[in-house]
């Protein structure tokens, strides 16, 4: 076996290791049956809609399209498109000892804003902004603090500022998710994209991580860092690791269908604006998926990622329009595809698209019910 299969491999076992136990309680959806009272709204596909330049919409649970019979023929399935995602992203390193440094920490209102830093892959630091909040803040659900919190991986836009505005530190009260988030009573972490980290500009970054990684795309290297993020989460005392979610906004919400595919730990997601069609927006940048992608015979498409995310909850926020729009009903397209699988599993469907069709913003009633998704699904 060649190095290269021998890097996937070990992606591959360390990812299904992580799912076996999740996926296990997942299928069973939230504590007493609970869902979003809009969950009929956002689950509910508008009438014939339309992708241009979709791409390849592979069968999901048979080669011939015929499907399959149960729910056992699927795991075996989603493993076969599981390696078969990991291996066009290219294989990344086994990850070391986080060793986590704290670098700053203020007090921001009732919760506590710490700059940390932290071993990404090996060799390389990475820091993110974590936001506790005080043990008199109240969970999500509105109980009384008593030990534990649910936590949510926050992953920020592209944005000059990187962490600071999705942590609070400047910026729109819109785009400070990470810190409207913990004053609601999750612990927070907002790690730095790696097009951020110690670079002048994003082809720095692509050409630095090429030249560690040669045949690893940079889509491969968000989906590693984001996971190091729930490793992060995991490891706190504070932290109820059965109760990990995850957000994001424009490239954040790419990073997030990604982890909400790969990481079984990841518990609820809400994708805002990220674009699940590959020519809704800037999927084919080399910090991304490359220009593989434009070939309309490409094989896989983000329709697998829904299926590979099922049954934990995954919500959609697109804008339909204006400026930037990457989500609207055209996106249904591909959760389309992606039902099959999602109905095999027992309960509702909770895999959803919320159309606000404001354009590439989040408005304030709209990031109410995103935090409203993660509160129900993983806010307990």
């Amino acid at each position: 076996m060649s190095d290269g299969r021998r890097f996937v491999a070990r992606c591959v076992f360390r990812l299904w290791a992580r799912a076996v136990l999740p996926l296990l309680s997942a299928t069973a959806g939230p504590a007493c049956g609970q869902d979003v009272a809009w969950l009929t709204e956002v689950t509910r596909s508008p009438a014939r809609p339309v992708l241009e330049q979709a791409g390849t919409i592979a069968p999901l649970l048979a080669a011939d399209g015929s499907g399959t019979a149960d729910l056992s023929q699927w795991q075996v399935q989603r493993q076969l498109v599981r390696q078969q995602w990991l291996q066009f992203l290219g294989p990344m390193p086994e990850p070391p000892a986080l060793d986590v440094k704290i670098v700053t920490s203020e007090q921001v209102g009732t919760v506590v804003r710490q700059l940390v830093e932290y071993t990404g892959e090996p060799g390389l630091r990475v820091q993110g902004y974590l936001l506790i909040p005080h043990e008199t803040v109240p969970l999500p659900s509105g109980a009384a603090y008593a030990g534990k919190r649910p936590a949510v991986v926050a992953l920020h836009q592209t944005t000059s500022v990187s962490i600071d505005e999705i942590a609070g530190v400047s910026g729109p009260d819109a785009m400070q998710i990470g810190l409207k988030l913990a004053r609601r009573g999750f612990i927070v972490f907002c790690p730095r994209c790696f097009l951020w980290q110690d670079v002048s500009n994003l082809n720095e970054a692509v050409q630095r991580h090429r030249s560690r990684h040669p045949q690893t795309l940079g889509m491969a290297r968000m989906l590693y860092d984001a996971s190091r993020a729930v490793d992060l989460l995991s490891d706190m005392q504070q932290v109820d690791n059965q109760q990990i979610s995850a957000i994001g906004h424009s490239l954040g919400g790419k990073e997030v269908l990604y982890l909400a595919a790969f990481d079984e730990r990841v518990r609820a997601a809400v994708s805002c604006e990220g674009g699940l069609g590959f020519r809704s927006t800037n999927w084919d940048a080399a910090w991304y998926l490359g220009p593989a992608i434009r070939d309309p015979q490409f094989p896989l498409n983000h329709h697998q990622l829904l299926a590979l995310a099922a049954p934990r909850p995954l919500l959609v926020v697109g804008g339909e329009s204006g400026p930037g729009a990457a989500d609207g009903d055209r996106s249904w397209v591909l959760i389309n595809a992606a039902l099959p699988v999602w109905k095999l599993y027992p309960g509702p469907i909770r895999l959803g698209l919320l159309n606000h069709g404001e354009g590439h913003v989040i408005p304030d009633a709209v990031f109410e019910k995103m935090a409203q998704w993660l509160t129900v699904y993983a806010g307990r």
